[in-house]
């Protein structure tokens, strides 16, 4: 997570054993990605550290009738690591609306949460997503206050997500984390509709996950459809070791190695404004040049620039060779660009999604640690 626009690094001296519960909900883009970004780590921390950590990954409305992106990934590292994943879909292939509910959805969307009972009750998961749990809600698919009250009782290790649209107020009166993801609307001029540019910032959760999340579903997207969709995660401000998603992302780069590459950059330790070292800005130069040729060549369909915006914030990194870049980049890359900046950047003009995580709650404001496998 970040302070002011320091970024707090894996290293750190002890981390919270008390599971929290995440909401994640409004308008914009990054919800579900943030759920899917929060698995990558606590697999990755299954991995890494073979602890007793496992995951479910509930997902509301989202039936088997249709396929999403990120499924070929997770059933790869279901393959892999099957003691550490599990995946279940409920309701309908398609949307609906609340006139359009029907007897099916209702007990669909009742076998999921009894599903979700069933996992709080055996504690046998550290990480239980509920994707779409909120939109579920708001359709009176379940009842309201059964769910309430049977979150009231979360086990007290288990981390607990909830994403989609509508929360309602009870619930995230009783979160410890509510990030309201907001869209923002740019009006690209003259040939600046290139489209296919991401930006996710924020002082709220769910930056750096979102974009974890979209990497998932890129991945998934090559393993199932597309074995040329090449996919470069790199991130600035990050470096040394500690991050529980490398171990996942380095599982799946050695089951398809043509498919994603990685690259960490920077320190390990906090660069605050004013005390920026002469490595700083050679750490940040020198993954701009792996990003700028990786974007420019067209070999990547999804570049992912984790802390881009807070690299160049610290003015680490000019704007204007970003801006260039990324108003020459190829139609079919796809780049995802993320982390809290004081002012945003000239390159914001050319997202086509854009989307502002709006800090409501957050625990790490009452003093509470941070865990591995899901803050980093």
């Amino acid at each position: 997570m970040t302070s002011g626009i320091g970024i707090r690094t894996a290293t750190l001296a002890h981390e919270r054993s008390r599971g929290q519960l995440h909401i994640y909900d409004g308008e914009g883009k990054g919800k579900s990605q943030a759920a899917l970004g929060v698995v990558l780590r606590t697999i990755g921390l299954g991995i890494c550290e073979r602890q007793n950590t496992r995951v479910l990954l509930l997902r509301f409305l989202k039936g088997p009738g249709r396929s999403y992106d990120e499924d070929a990934a997770i059933e790869a590292l279901q393959r892999g690591f099957p003691h550490l994943i599990d995946q279940v879909r409920t309701g309908r292939a398609e949307f609906f609306s609340t006139d359009e509910v029907t007897a099916f959805d209702r007990r669909e969307a009742q076998r999921g949460w009894d599903i979700a009972k069933g996992a709080l009750a055996s504690r046998l998961y550290s990480v239980l997503v509920l994707d779409e749990l909120n939109p579920v809600l708001d359709l009176g698919l379940l009842d309201k206050d059964q769910v309430i009250q049977t979150l009231k009782q979360m086990p007290p290790a288990m981390e607990i997500i909830a994403t989609g649209r509508s929360a309602p107020g009870q619930l995230t009166q009783l979160a410890d984390l509510h990030s309201e993801i907001c869209p923002h609307q740019h009006q690209p001029t003259g040939d600046h509709r290139i489209g296919g540019i991401e930006i996710y910032t924020g002082d709220g959760k769910g930056k750096s996950t979102s974009a974890l999340g979209k990497a998932l579903q890129a991945i998934g997207r090559g393993i199932s459809q597309d074995r040329s969709h090449r996919v470069l995660i790199l991130q600035w401000l990050k470096g040394g070791q500690g991050y529980t998603e490398d171990a996942a992302i380095d599982a799946l780069r050695q089951s398809y190695p043509h498919l994603v590459d990685h690259l960490r950059s920077g320190r390990d330790a906090i660069v605050w404004r004013g005390q920026q070292q002469p490595i700083d800005y050679v750490e940040a130069e020198r993954a701009w040049e792996i990003a700028r040729a990786a974007i420019s060549s067209g070999l990547y369909k999804t570049v992912i620039l984790d802390e881009l915006n807070p690299t160049v914030d610290l003015e680490l990194l000019p704007v204007e060779p970003i801006v260039q870049t990324l108003l020459r980049k190829p139609k079919s890359t796809e780049v995802i660009i993320t982390g809290r900046c004081k002012k945003p950047p000239s390159y914001f003009a050319l997202a086509n999604i854009h989307s502002e995580m709006v800090c409501h709650k957050h625990y790490a404001q009452q003093g509470i640690r941070l865990r591995r496998g899901v803050d980093y």
